[in-house]
């Protein structure tokens, strides 16, 4: 059981700091993971506040059948679908409003420094709402493909496709800006 699974459980079983050590350990990730899904920072802050709201109010059970993490992503992404099909916003954002302006000194433009960043995350933004879904639990939430496919409820060939399309993808439009493919 991972540390997550344990403070759940002793949330459940009424102690309310392990729940404000789980907001510590995912808030971010949780956060980063959301920004894929709706395009932008503040909605997905709010999403994150959501989940954890979610779990605090309604205390779902945890059965263990996949790593905590993975089980929160899942109800974070749950939320993040069902609040798109309230806005009947379905499609992601396009990629010219996710490009940040310098004058608005925006927390994300801060972050991303260099051209490479910047070209990689323009490019990130022209993937479908699947491959950069896929790509981002795989590379910055370290999932494994069985544990993305819980998330994003599809099977374990299927995230190995889009993973391997959207790589495809993404050197492409890298390329097609100059910049090399490194493995």
């Amino acid at each position: 059981m991972d540390s997550g699974a344990q403070c759940y459980r002793r949330y459940l079983d009424g102690d309310d700091e392990a729940f404000i050590i789980i907001i510590d350990e995912y808030k971010y990730e949780l956060t980063l993971y959301l920004r894929t899904l709706t395009g932008d920072i503040v909605h997905a802050e709010e999403l994150m506040e959501d989940t954890f709201a979610k779990l605090f109010i309604n205390k779902p059970k945890f059965a263990g059948k996949s790593s905590f993490k993975t089980w929160l992503f899942a109800i974070a992404r749950n939320l993040a679908y069902d609040d798109m099909r309230r806005a009947s916003h379905i499609s992601p954002t396009p990629t010219d409003e996710l490009e940040v302006a310098d004058e608005e000194e925006d927390v994300e433009a801060n972050c991303i420094k260099d051209e490479r960043k910047r070209a990689l995350y323009r490019a990130l933004g022209e993937l479908s709402l699947d491959q950069r879904q896929a790509l981002h639990l795989f590379y910055f939430e370290d999932m494994s493909c069985a544990e993305i496919a819980a998330v994003m409820k599809k099977n374990v060939a299927q995230v190995k496709n889009l993973l391997s399309r959207g790589r495809a993808s993404l050197r492409q439009k890298l390329e097609e800006w100059g910049f090399s493919y490194e493995n």
